[in-house]
């Protein structure tokens, strides 16, 4: 017999509160404002049943393209054979949060910036282009006080 694929199956977790997160839901989550064109990241929210996600767009990110009064209208591009296809999906503000991933890109933006501001000043170069990590330094290692250690395994003893 294989294992059952319905329409909740391995959900057990997914739609589950955090622990000591039951009850009823902050209001902070509905004074949030979104606007067309946010980036946001779906979530499922155990507590609320209406506008849940369909557990495939757990945990995707999408971009916000129509805002009502209670939900906001995400798309979201999902992986179909051999293309992308662009899913629209009407959420509940419950399953929905802000998407940190730009925030790093506006923050190297400001950083940038102020770099640029601050070369021009001494009338230098700089370049503004990240670079990946550069290896490790070299380091010397040396016995000297540090008497090499021989390990032995210890013998095989039986008690009977």
């Amino acid at each position: 017999m294989g294992k059952s694929r319905g329409y909740r199956s391995g959900t057990r977790y997914a739609f589950q509160r955090d622990f000591k997160k039951h009850g009823t839901i902050a209001l902070s989550t509905f004074l949030k404002i979104y606007k067309v064109g946010d980036i946001v990241d779906i979530k499922a929210n155990g507590a609320v049943q209406k506008g849940m996600p369909h557990k495939y767009y757990h945990g995707k990110t999408g971009i916000v393209y129509n805002v009502t009064k209670s939900a906001v209208g995400v798309i979201v591009n999902k992986v179909v054979g051999n293309r992308y296809i662009e899913k629209r999906v009407n959420l509940r503000v419950e399953h929905v949060k802000h998407s940190k991933c730009r925030q790093e890109f506006l923050n190297r933006v400001k950083e940038n910036a102020a770099l640029k501001k601050a070369a021009k000043e001494n009338g230098e170069q700089v370049s503004l282009k990240r670079q990946p990590a550069k290896p490790r330094g070299s380091r010397i290692i040396t016995t000297e006080g540090n008497v090499p250690q021989t390990l032995a395994p210890v013998p095989y003893e039986t008690f009977i």
